[in-house]
């Protein structure tokens, strides 16, 4: 919004009301009075925390549908913290009319440059923003990443969203994921570790959704050949190395001064 010099509306859907799909339309108007008042030929509307809306997404596609009829160049970015629910809405009626950009983790530059990061520091605490303040209270830290990053992830994006039968089951194979990120892992080994595991297709579901949400991965062997990249056994990956070192029982000083650990 600093930098473009388009005439910019910008709303945030905290503070609709009810969360009805109606608040849209107003905020919409907004962006196109602006675009009519301004001399420039395009103007912005940004709307924050999109996924609080209901039924957002056909409110959004019949607004968009009518600027493209009257031919109105109105750029639109719809933001959300939910990454399954802003999916959810995208793949029901907008097909063909929007782009999706995935913001991730900060990098070591950011957080250098934002919190004076050391190269260990990012190693051991992420490209967490909003916890890189506690770091100098380790327990503190811990609390924050398990139970406003991991936990928020898993019971509301996750089990709130979509239909999970062994919810438990999800949570042990994070953990078994962190503990072996940067490691193959066969499924078939999986299997052994947990209990009322079920089979490999669950487990196979219940890590593309933890993928989705931004928590761990399972990155499949690099070959030409689709099959062979299906059937490889995945090499589990954590999003950010902070949902490693939160569940760790020693803390950034004790590795630092002992490497050996």
């Amino acid at each position: 919004m600093e930098g473009t010099k388009l005439p910019v509306h910008f709303a945030s859907a905290d503070l609709a009301a009810f969360g009805e799909s109606s608040w849209i339309s107003p905020q919409w108007e907004a962006a196109r009075i602006k675009l009519r008042q301004s001399e420039q030929e395009e103007a912005v509307l940004i709307i924050d925390e999109i996924q609080k809306i209901s039924n957002w997404s056909e409110a959004v596609k019949k607004e968009w549908d009518r600027d493209t009829a009257q031919r109105q160049a109105l750029k639109v970015v719809l933001l959300g913290s939910s990454r399954l629910l802003l999916q959810q809405g995208m793949t029901e009626s907008l097909a063909g009319r929007f782009e999706t950009i995935s913001i991730g983790h900060w990098s070591y530059r950011e957080m250098k440059e934002a919190f004076d990061f050391t190269p260990d520091q990012y190693v051991w605490f992420g490209g967490y923003p909003g916890a890189a303040t506690l770091i100098d209270d380790e327990q503190r830290w811990r609390h924050h990443i398990t139970d406003s990053l991991i936990e928020t992830s898993i019971s509301k994006d996750i089990l709130m969203l979509t239909r999970v039968d062994k919810p438990a089951l999800l949570k042990r194979l994070f953990e078994l994921g962190c503990n072996y990120s940067s490691q193959i892992l066969s499924y078939t080994k999986i299997l052994g570790q947990l209990q009322d595991a079920g089979n490999t297709t669950t487990l196979t579901h219940y890590l593309r959704l933890l993928d989705t949400a931004g928590l761990l991965a399972g990155l499949e062997k690099y070959s030409p050949e689709m099959v062979q990249r299906r059937a490889s056994i995945p090499e589990f990956q954590v999003h950010n190395t902070a949902l490693i070192s939160a569940q760790q029982q020693y803390s950034f000083q004790e590795i630092a001064s002992n490497p050996a650990q």
